[in-house]
């Protein structure tokens, strides 16, 4: 019914990092100029840029601005919402203190942070890495499709940056941000919405890709701070997420030269490039309309959670160059993140 987002105001720049001395794993400082550390990374994920909040912002801050944006651009009365439900991962960190709030839910925060009053109105939060939004939308999807309520509010919003160590090269993969979209039950002469989803976790052997962890720099003090196996992770992306996006196009019987778009987890643009490469190549597509993958990642950096929400509301906008979605639509959405959990939806625009 409507969606919204909120893009912090401060850019970061690849060459903001320059003065940064990067620390390998083992704790030793890279020999190569950090210049250099720079200009592969940015090769490589397409990043040049992405957006950190300002001190005086949490995550539920932001997380209530993009709801706010949501309704008043889809004018849906918040008093009539079944459910709010955050997907984050870190709570509220501030800026001058790194430890994670969780303590109320985030979105009994942003419940207030609305005015929202009514009792009715069920709010809590999702901790599943980087797919979080994504799932609080199939969660929703059951809630709406069985009756028990007839609209929810879904934010995906996380602020990385409070979290990042600043001695990992990795740091600058992170960013904040904050996305949401309200659904609601509706009837249709045909299927519309969700036709299909896809759900995995695979803990046993993977959990720990992503984990916290302290800083590569030694004696850098006791903060934990987000680390990642890149390459094991790269590798877990690559070998789970295309067959599972293959399995959910199966359910929803619905061709993937069918599909508009493609809205994928903006990681960073080697491994999104490669996920496509293998969902075309799975299904005999060689030539896949550039503009039906949509990317954010080189100006707005990799947010969690964020990413799909805000991708999605920049293109129901308008706010996208070449990009639109109307009615009978098919889209594909799918991330991947900590846990290890990727999941992905095909949705029908109404």
């Amino acid at each position: 019914m409507g969606t919204g987002s909120y893009l912090p105001t401060r850019r970061v720049r690849n060459d903001e990092f320059l003065d940064c001395r990067f620390y390998s794993p083992d704790g030793k400082p890279f020999d190569r100029p950090t210049a250099e550390i720079i200009e592969k990374f940015e090769k490589i994920t397409g990043i040049t840029e992405r957006r950190y909040v300002t001190d005086d912002l949490v995550t539920s801050d932001i997380a209530s601005l993009a709801a706010r944006d949501a309704l008043d651009s889809s004018k849906f009365d918040g008093e009539s919402l079944g459910y709010i439900i955050v997907a984050h991962n870190f709570g509220d960190v501030r800026a001058d203190n790194k430890r994670s709030d969780f303590v109320p839910s985030l979105a009994a925060r942003v419940k207030r942070e609305l005015g929202i009053r009514n009792p009715r109105t069920i709010c809590y939060d999702v901790t599943f890495g980087c797919p979080g939004w994504l799932q609080g939308v199939i969660q929703a999807d059951y809630y709406l499709r069985s009756g028990d309520s007839s609209s929810a509010l879904v934010i995906g919003a996380e602020t990385l940056s409070r979290v990042c160590d600043p001695h990992d090269r990795d740091s600058m993969l992170y960013a904040d941000g904050a996305g949401a979209a309200i659904l609601q039950a509706v009837s249709d002469d045909g299927p519309v919405g969700i036709l299909s989803h896809a759900t995995r976790s695979d803990a046993l052997d993977h959990a720990r890709l992503l984990r916290m962890d302290r800083s590569y720099k030694p004696d850098y003090g006791d903060t934990l701070f987000l680390k990642m196996n890149g390459h094991q992770l790269y590798e877990y992306v690559l070998n789970t997420t295309p067959p599972l996006v293959q399995e959910c196009l199966e359910r929803s019987k619905i061709a993937l030269g069918d599909i508009k778009k493609i809205l994928v987890h903006q990681a960073n643009a080697k491994m999104d490039n490669a996920i496509v490469r293998r969902i075309c190549r799975a299904n005999g597509v060689s030539n896949l309309d550039p503009h039906s993958v949509p990317m954010t990642v080189s100006w707005l950096g990799n947010s969690s959670v964020a990413t799909l929400p805000t991708l999605l509301d920049l293109l129901l906008k308008g706010k996208l160059e070449n990009q639109e979605l109307t009615s009978g639509d098919n889209v594909v959405f799918a991330s991947v993140g900590a846990g290890m959990n990727v999941n992905t939806v095909v949705y029908r625009m109404p």
